[in-house]
C-alpha cells in the first residue's frame, strides 16, 4: 500500500471514530450529561468508550476521556495504553491530556476545538494559562509548608520494593 493510500485509510478511520465519539456526546446530552464523548481504539478495534459523567456522578474528574481511559485500562488489564488512539468529540482539557500522557496513549484525535467548548460554557483557557505560570502566581495555592523527616519514606519504600510495577 502506498503512503498516500495508507494516509487516506488512516484519515477515513479517524473520521469514522470521531463521528462515533460525537454521537456518544450527543446521546449524553440527550440523557442529561455533558456534551463530551470519547472512544479508545487499538488495532482498529474499539476498546472502550466514555461520556462526561461530571454532574451525574458529582465527580469533577469524570470527563469522557478519563472515563474511556479508565475503561480501556480495565479492558486491557494494564494501565499502559501504548498502541491506542483516543478519539474525542472535543479538544481535551489539561486533565484529559495529562491522563492520556500517564496512560501512554499514542495519539489523540479530536473533533470540536476548545473555542467551540468555550462558546458552550466549557472554557478551560484559564487552566492552560495557569499551568504556564510559575506556581507562585497561581490562584490555587500549592505549597510545601514543611518537609517532614518522613516525607520521602513512601518513595524510599517504593525504591526498595522488588515487586513494584514501574510506570
Amino acid at each position: 500500500m502506498s503512503t498516500d493510500s495508507a494516509a487516506a485509510l488512516h484519515h477515513a478511520d479517524d473520521l469514522r471514530w470521531l463521528s462515533a465519539a460525537v454521537r456518544l456526546a450527543e446521546q449524553n446530552v440527550r440523557d442529561g450529561g455533558g456534551p463530551f464523548g470519547a472512544i479508545i481504539v487499538k488495532d482498529g478495534q474499539q476498546l472502550s468508550t466514555g461520556q462526561n459523567r461530571v454532574t451525574r456522578d458529582n465527580d469533577p474528574t469524570a470527563h469522557a476521556e478519563v472515563e474511556a481511559i479508565r475503561a480501556a485500562g480495565r479492558a486491557l488489564g494494564t494501565f499502559l495504553l501504548a498502541g491506542t488512539t483516543l478519539y474525542t468529540s472535543c479538544e481535551p482539557c489539561p486533565l484529559c491530556i495529562s491522563a492520556a500522557l500517564w496512560g501512554r496513549v499514542d495519539r489523540i484525535v479530536f473533533a470540536a476545538n476548545k473555542m467551540d467548548a468555550a462558546a458552550a460554557g466549557f472554557d478551560d483557557h484559564e487552566f492552560y494559562e495557569l499551568l504556564a505560570q510559575p506556581r507562585d502566581g497561581w490562584t490555587l495555592p500549592v505549597v510545601q509548608e514543611l518537609r517532614t523527616a518522613d516525607a520521602a519514606e513512601p518513595f524510599e519504600l517504593w525504591n526498595r520494593n522488588d515487586g513494584k510495577v514501574a510506570y
